[in-house]
């Protein structure tokens, strides 16, 4: 027992009050070192993906780039006739007047009215750049509803990207509040339901919240080298309250059945030093785990998945930090005054002539898990055939998977600025996306740049799937010339990706790639929307190699078997294809939609299946390596392995029932969210939550390790010498863990 999370725990048992304040200390200079160095956020050029992010650099070198815009909306009342075109043109006057008066500014367009004449527009064109127009846009939004107070007779109303932009992040901040308010309670009644102790109960919980402020504080520092994406607070939540508890639970758990073995002959620090060798190794293994795992997602060379990953590996290693240092101080001063209170009993008992009834523990598997268990030992073979075949069912909806980019159409039309949004492409639908065409060349080759995008133009005008309406734009220096055609189709359709295709392989070619020593590239709305799927799925391959490899030398490390890496590889990818396969039955589908509220797009989010093969293979090792970590030390102390695999899955089958019913609760709160790619990720990762605990780690586990014998643990020589020194493992069996 001389590893380092026995070394700490002891320290930490030893010294509790300094290790709490230490850890109050450290959650405290965390948190405030990451408020004063405030976050840096992404940018628009840290988005870039693809043809689209390269014709977005070039645009932005020349000057061109897209600017944050809003559109004020003016139409009748409902139900009030046609549209007073006199009132109309004096609010649109008006709301030009005050727009150009304001600060946050740069320009503001001409009144616009539409075809039907249902409708008149003004556009306010903000300055600064695209992405920090939310910040700027409510003096914006203030003067639209003043105009609005002004003319009661009209229905006025703001919308674009910053005003969009900012009740999405509202509404986020809504749904996360929400299902703050769910999870924490269920997750609080469960450790209830485990310890019987409000005391015992409510340290998980603080070990978990506390962990989460401090990678808060930690990411917005690690924020100025990778960028914020705005979705790292969102993974620290969803996974810090997964594995803090879970870390805390095996911990806990541990410590109860040692005490409850140990029949009162030892301390509580005695008893924190056994957990710290046993439970606290797997900890340290699933963090570190989860943390390697995770790591894997900078491979994808995307912000949004760089922001992701440094949020799981920072809420990970902290949890991992805090149960190996403040939570055996906790345990310890719990402990000590549990003894006293029972030592007071035991007086008042005595003085009154009576035996103290202990009280009694809970140990081993559930009636189901050991209905089960019983069924796998004694048809390993069937048991398993039976169970990957429902798996590979499971998994079988994946062969339609359908990967886009969740566009802006996705969003709850309860929003303000959707709802106005909406409307505008209703009575504009030339605004609901566009094609750029950006070429760089030298300045003295301007006018011919611009003949070749005037011959494109023409080319695309009599299209079916363009709105024949053109702009073209030449940067200040000459040397970059920007083509927009607009396209009367929301991005996600069909017919705006058929558009794409004809600019990039017919109007392009035949135009502008004629032109020797020019560079050009297709941008705009669509192609964004279509060129990222593509890079996700150019790195998809790299990442889950990596990543299965990651998952095998972790465990081969962990439990020195190499049958048993292999094993975790695929047992993982189980897991994961089948909860893929059920996110495609439920969200590509229509059948669920009254369900789940939401409105089916036919695709998955192209960053779904990433996010659930790196998140999940982290989680899964939680569950792995303490299974196996049960099962290793029953073969330790000499069992064989059928015995060995028997004890350890009853053994432990309780705390992971316990940590998966919090992760799950945890993952589904997400399934109430309106975003439709949260719903996404909280229905996958709940699903394979489910099935890692509940299929993989209590039959085709057990049914697999059953079936391979002594074989399970080659070439670990750790397991064979044990076996020929029987006696001194039996003798202290936590000696050899770790």
């Amino acid at each position: 027992m001389t590893n380092l999370p026995v070394r700490v725990a002891r320290w930490s048992a030893g010294h509790p009050w300094r290790a709490i304040a230490g850890w109050v200390l450290f959650v405290a200079l965390c948190l405030g070192g990451g408020i004063a160095a405030g976050t840096n956020a992404a940018t628009a050029d840290d988005f870039r993906v693809g043809e689209a992010g390269r014709g977005e650099a070039m645009a932005t070198e020349g000057g061109l780039q897209q600017r944050p815009v809003e559109r004020v909306l003016i139409t009748a009342r409902a139900g009030a006739g046609a549209l007073d075109a006199g009132a109309a043109g004096a609010a649109a006057g008006e709301i030009v007047e005050r727009m150009r008066k304001l600060p946050e500014v740069s320009s503001v367009a001409a009144p616009v009215r539409s075809a039907d004449g249902t409708a008149v527009r003004v556009d306010v064109t903000m300055k600064g750049a695209e992405l920090d127009g939310k910040k700027h846009v409510d003096p914006l939004l203030a003067q639209t509803a003043k105009v609005q107070a002004g003319h009661p007779g009209l229905r006025i109303a703001e919308s674009g990207g910053p005003s969009i932009s900012k009740d999405v992040q509202g509404q986020r901040g809504e749904d996360l509040s929400r299902t703050e308010l769910i999870a924490l309670p269920v997750t609080l009644i469960t450790l209830l339901i485990v310890f019987r102790s409000a005391a015992m109960a409510a340290v998980p919980l603080l070990l978990a919240l506390s962990a989460i402020a401090a990678a808060i504080g930690l990411s917005m520092l690690a924020s100025h080298v990778f960028p914020d994406a705005g979705v790292g607070t969102n993974v620290i939540l969803l996974i810090g309250l997964a594995v803090g508890v879970d870390y805390a639970l095996f911990y806990l758990k541990r410590e109860r059945e040692e005490r409850a073995r140990s029949g009162g002959r030892l301390d509580t620090r005695a008893l924190v030093e056994l957990a710290a060798a046993t439970s606290g190794h797997a900890v340290v293994v699933s963090g570190l785990a989860v943390a390697a795992s995770s790591a894997t997602l900078f491979l994808a060379d995307d912000v949004i998945f760089s922001s992701i990953a440094t949020g799981a590996i920072l809420v990970s290693l902290v949890a991992v930090i805090g149960s190996l240092t403040v939570l055996p101080a906790l345990l310890v001063k719990l402990g000590v005054r549990a003894e006293r209170r029972a030592a007071r009993r035991a007086e008042r008992a005595a003085r009154r002539g009576e035996t103290p009834a202990a009280k009694p523990q809970r140990t081993g598997a559930g009636r189901l898990t050991a209905a089960v268990l019983g069924i796998t030992s004694r048809r390993p073979a069937a048991t398993l055939a039976v169970a990957v075949l429902a798996m590979l069912a499971l998994t079988a909806p994946l062969a339609n998977l359908e990967l886009t980019d969740i566009g802006r159409e996705t969003y709850s039309r309860d929003l303000p600025a959707m709802e106005t949004w909406h409307r505008q492409n209703q009575a504009f639908p030339e605004l609901k996306s566009m094609h750029q065409i950006v070429v760089r060349a030298e300045a003295g080759r301007a006018d011919e740049v611009a003949g070749a995008l005037r011959e494109l133009e023409q080319r695309a005008h009599a299209d079916p799937e363009l709105a024949g309406i053109a702009e073209l734009r030449t940067s200040f220096d000459h040397r970059t010339t920007m083509l927009e055609l607009r396209v009367p189709h929301f991005v996600s359709s069909a017919a705006a990706q058929d558009s794409l295709d004809r600019v990039r392989g017919d109007y392009v070619p035949a135009t502008v790639d004629r032109l020797s020593g020019v560079d050009v590239a297709v941008t705009g709305d669509v192609a964004r929307y279509a060129d990222y799927p593509e890079h996700q799925k150019g790195k998809l391959p790299l990442i889950i190699a990596t990543l299965l490899l990651v998952t095998f030398v972790i465990t081969v490390f962990a439990f020195r078997s190499v049958v048993l890496g292999l094993v975790g590889v695929v047992l993982n990818l189980l897991s994961a294809g089948a909860a893929l396969g059920l996110l495609v039955l439920v969200f590509q589908g229509t059948w669920a939609e009254g369900l789940l509220d939401f409105d089916s797009t036919g695709s998955i989010g192209s960053r779904v299946p990433l996010f659930l093969f790196v998140i999940l293979f982290g989680l899964s090792m939680d569950y792995q390596v303490f299974v196996i970590s049960r099962i290793r030390e029953a073969a330790l102390r000499g069992a064989p392995t059928r015995q060995a695999v028997l004890d350890g899955i009853g053994g432990s089958a309780g705390v992971v029932t316990s940590a998966a019913f919090v992760m799950v609760t945890v993952f589904a709160s997400f399934i109430g969210l309106h975003l439709i790619e949260m719903k996404q990720f909280g229905f996958s990762l709940a699903v394979a939550v489910l099935l890692d605990a509940f299929v993989i780690r209590i039959m085709i586990l057990p049914a697999t390790m059953l079936l391979l014998g002594e074989r399970s643990w080659w070439p670990s020589i750790g397991v064979r010498r044990t076996r020929e020194q029987t006696p001194a493992a039996v003798a202290h069996p936590a000696a050899k863990v770790g």
